[in-house]
């Protein structure tokens, strides 16, 4: 395992929610080359991206939220290669064209539930013909596209899933051999994990102007306040759909803000030099990547909160000098705390879910470091941290399987 690498594939710059930023990438490649109006688009998704689609804001769309505006702006972009970045320079008239899609039922959205991991298939009808493109596992990976019938790329099942392997690959690695791969951090590496906390830096502080003015003198009087404040902020306007691009963490802009914000904040609070950040990043992004394979890259639980707040509450070990066994307590700590946490999708409310993992988060840390952890005899919690990560990986993936049909059922009837 080369950290470098590592953040080439986890650690990627991203414009808005990475899930609608996907459905858009989908869209504008079923559509590229075709010439004419747009006449029909027709998308089907896994349960999970109509989730986290639903309620997000779209950048640079004068705060249009949901599924139709990703799809119908989506369906309009010409340059694919922007990736994630998708909706940077979107224009008044692609709005008015996307409306004019909408108003007249020129979208059609299915949900395929056999699918477990990420799914968009898009299909686009133009004057000129009908494209379609597919992208399965992971956000910006196309594994099939079609001009008119013809397929014009195809991926085989051996070229998919390269990401999976990778979190696959962190997850079985030790606490130990997460630790020593973080201080391998070069320059290269630190300076791209040094954009990262700028990029998510910047948006969390902008986040701030978009709250009310008590709201934020209350929750600024202390370190801990300010770290899940800001975060709260990032996630916030992130959600609402501000076009500021941020540094995605494990496929998420969130987990990216939640990780890469405290951590920052804190370590600067303790005095300690940047390369030590930089390292307990790069501990807090490994163990956010490897949770997230537990969970599955799109979860019934926040990922926030279950992925990247147990990164954080091991980078926050890190930064305080702590080790193998403080982390690892640290992790038990979170895992009895915040599984179960629901996600109902990607939506403004998220940033209240961040402002809660951060705050678990720093407490997990504070309490790892003075020996206590909740013990393997409570509940789901294993007999070392990663144990825990497992137990929450099933909690995740078997036990909340109704509980994630029963969100969806509810998303769709509010659509209806």
């Amino acid at each position: 395992m080369i950290l470098t690498e590592y953040l080439s594939q986890e650690w990627i710059p991203a414009l808005g929610c990475t899930e609608p930023a996907s459905i858009a990438l989908a869209a504008a490649t079923a559509g590229e080359k075709l010439t004419g109006k747009i006449k029909h688009i027709k998308l089907i998704v896994d349960p999970k991206i109509y989730k986290n689609c639903y309620a997000v804001g779209i950048p640079g769309s004068d705060h249009k939220t949901g599924i139709l505006w990703a799809v119908a702006i989506g369906a309009q972009i010409q340059d694919t290669s922007l990736g994630l970045e998708c909706f940077e320079n979107i224009s008044k008239e692609m709005i008015s064209i996307a409306k004019d899609l909408i108003d007249k039922g020129a979208i059609e959205i299915d949900v395929d539930t056999s699918h477990d991991e990420l799914f968009i298939d898009c299909n686009i009808s133009k004057d000129g013909g009908f494209g379609r493109a597919v992208i399965a596992d992971e956000h910006t990976n196309i594994i099939r596209t079609e001009r008119n019938g013809e397929t014009l790329f195809e991926k085989t099942s051996q070229d998919s899933g390269k990401k999976s392997s990778l979190r696959k690959q962190i997850a079985s690695m030790s606490i130990e051999s997460l630790i020593s791969l973080a201080h391998t951090s070069n320059d290269e590496d630190c300076h791209r994990l040094r954009e990262g906390i700028a990029m998510n830096s910047r948006i969390s502080e902008h986040g701030l102007k978009l709250f009310p003015k008590r709201f934020v003198e209350l929750s600024m009087e202390d370190t801990l306040s300010r770290m899940s404040t800001l975060v709260c902020a990032g996630v916030y306007a992130r959600m609402w759909g501000e076009s500021i691009p941020v540094m995605s963490l494990a496929g998420s802009g969130n987990k990216g803000i939640t990780a890469a914000v405290p951590i920052s904040i804190y370590g600067k609070k303790l005095g300690l030099p940047q390369e030590r950040i930089d390292k307990s990043l790069a501990l807090a992004c490994l163990i956010t990547s490897a949770t997230t394979h537990h969970l599955g890259t799109l979860s019934a639980v926040c990922g926030c909160s279950n992925a990247a707040g147990i990164g954080l509450s091991a980078g926050l070990v890190l930064l305080e000098g702590g080790g193998e066994k403080e982390i690892s307590l640290a992790i038990n700590n979170m895992v009895g705390n915040v599984t179960g946490m629901i996600c109902d999708g990607a939506k403004i409310g998220c940033a209240l879910k961040t402002m809660a993992a951060v705050d678990s988060a720093f407490r997990a840390c504070t309490l790892a470091m003075s020996g206590m952890g909740i013990p393997a005899c409570d509940g789901i919690i294993g007999d070392s941290g990663l144990n825990s990560l497992k137990n929450l990986g099933r909690i995740a993936t078997r036990g909340m399987i109704s509980t994630d049909s029963e969100i969806l059922e509810i998303m769709q009837e509010k659509l209806k």
